[in-house]
């Protein structure tokens, strides 16, 4: 390996100055080393010496760096690079083999890299490196191309230690007068160990959430063939109830059956959101046991702590528990009632026309009055949560009444009826309203806050708590007097807080409603909103 020029190296480092400064005497350091010299043998007010000749230099002394000294540094070591450069283009044939920097005849291929000589070794070099007194102290590693990178790119020595706060592998002189002085430093193979042992606690704890996530899937396919088999079933006994009534029931058979459709969709759609969920989160859970896994299997401590930060996994992993099937949501509860209500017809049939369901309407919503911050499907049937970026404008309540959206019918007379679903959803409002707090402005977007002004009405619901509102009053729906404007259907999803109200309201709708044409006529004049 070539000598470095005695008038270019510092006398502590014996390598190229860096930052080099020029004491009185006339002796030249690098910055760092004087500093390290000056901090380890005296006290911080002094007095100074130079390590070379010993001579003692003021208290006052200001240290600058030599920019003469070190264009001379930059020059030399720019010239040596070219000068290799135009060794090894002159090559006749390139190859990425690492050749011994020992042998002088033939070169053979390095099976070992020296970090203390910066010199690779072939097999019997390595031998002879290993078996000398002098040599006892170097560090040995797997032949690499470039040993500057198993080094300290400041100070130019071995990394040796880990820093347990900034996740980095670092060399003595970091920890001891560098960045890291301060910071808890532990030997490679120590860090290497902890380390292991945290992947290997998180491999246990991701093959365990892996086993939850699988048991969910299971019970979301069993429910959700319970779901298509009760279904399946109360279609065949409604079906054989209406068998037996007169062909004046069809009608109502008819509407029977959609219910039961929608429902059974309604269902089945969640189920599969709920899975999508789970199975994005094993696709995630294989990915980090993947990356765990192959870091693993990295034996050098020092190429795996590497890699361990690059990858940023040096902290345990923690997860948030895999959420359990609600399996109420799947209870076919609205099917009980369907067939009981087949069975109250064949008693008294006209005591229950028309049912609740024949006054269903789904109108859609209306996106040129939705709040910036709400998000309309594309068949105008869900109202979402847009989710904004982390910490853009203040954060608003979960039940702020403006972050509404109107539907674009209205309703001036008769008896109208419309289902939200909202399934998980713990926060949600629905009402209805004029659409203007007075007959002189204009429809926009702030002038219809659900139950803030004495033409709206809405029912809230807030984790498990309902509330009706008013005119800004919480309390039971009433209206004091009749409304001449037109009510617009709006709703309220209310703000996504950390994915727990990410869900939408979506409106329930069935292929083809009761025709109610001639009981509207009866019901003229009459308007009761739902």
């Amino acid at each position: 390996m070539e000598t470095v020029d005695k008038t270019l190296s510092c006398p502590v480092c014996q390598d190229f100055y860096t930052d080099p400064v020029v004491l009185q005497c006339g002796h030249g350091f690098c910055l760092t080393c004087i500093h390290a010299v000056w901090e380890t043998d005296v006290s911080p007010e002094g007095p100074f010496f130079c390590p070379e000749c010993q001579m003692f230099l003021p208290s006052d002394l200001i240290l600058k760096v030599n920019t003469g000294l070190q264009t001379k540094v930059n020059d030399f070591t720019l010239n040596r690079q070219s000068a290799a450069a135009e060794t090894c283009s002159s090559a006749t044939k390139p190859t990425s083999t690492v050749h011994c920097d020992h042998c002088i005849e033939k070169s053979r291929a390095a099976v070992r890299t020296c970090l203390t000589c910066d010199a690779s070794l072939c097999q019997d070099h390595a031998l002879l490196h290993q078996q000398r007194s002098a040599f006892k102290e170097h560090t040995l590693v797997d032949v690499t191309k470039d040993p500057l990178s198993l080094k300290c790119r400041e100070h130019r020595d071995e990394l040796k230690l880990f820093c347990m706060e900034e996740k980095v592998p670092v060399c003595c002189l970091c920890a001891l007068v560098g960045r890291h002085k301060q910071h808890r430093t532990a030997q490679l193979h120590e860090a290497g160990a902890q380390f292991r042992s945290m992947l290997e606690a998180n491999m246990a704890q991701l093959l365990k959430r892996r086993g939850e996530a699988e048991h969910a899937i299971e019970d979301l396919e069993s429910l959700y063939t319970h779901t298509v088999n009760s279904a399946a079933d109360f279609r065949e006994r409604i079906s054989d109830k209406y068998s037996r009534i007169r062909v004046v029931l069809d009608a109502d058979e008819r509407l029977m059956m959609q219910i039961i459709d929608a429902e059974e969709a309604s269902t089945a759609d969640w189920l599969e959101v709920q899975r999508g969920i789970i199975e994005t989160q094993i696709k995630e859970i294989d990915g980090f046991r993947a990356s765990n896994k192959a870091l693993l299997q990295e034996t050098n401590d020092l190429q795996f702590l590497q890699k361990l930060t690059a990858q940023n996994l040096c902290d345990p992993l923690e997860f948030a528990p895999i959420q359990e099937v609600n399996r109420d949501l799947c209870d076919p509860e609205k099917l009980k009632t369907v067939e009981r209500l087949v069975d109250d017809l064949s008693l008294a049939l006209s005591q229950h026309f028309p049912r609740t369901w024949s006054y269903l309407s789904s109108p859609a919503l209306d996106s040129n009055t939705a709040h910036p911050k709400l998000e309309i499907s594309q068949d105008r049937k869900q109202v979402y949560w847009r989710r904004q970026p982390a910490g853009e404008g203040p954060t608003p309540q979960p039940y702020d009444s403006q972050y509404s959206v109107l539907a674009q019918e209205s309703f001036t007379s008769g008896r109208h009826y419309w289902e939200v679903i909202v399934q998980d959803k713990p926060f949600w409002m629905v009402g209805v309203t004029t659409g203007l707090v007075n007959k002189n402005d204009s429809l926009t977007r702030s002038s219809f806050s659900l139950g803030v002004n004495n033409t709206s009405w809405c029912l809230y619901h807030g984790d498990g708590q309902y509330l009706a509102c008013h005119d800004t009053q919480e309390k039971h729906l009433t209206v004091a007097k009749r409304c001449t404007e037109p009510l617009f259907p709006l709703f309220n999803p209310c703000m996504d807080m950390n994915g727990v109200n990410w869900q939408p309201l979506t409106l329930f709708w069935i292929k083809d409603p009761w025709n109610r044409c001639s009981d509207e006529d009866q019901h003229c004049g009459e308007r009761k909103a739902h």
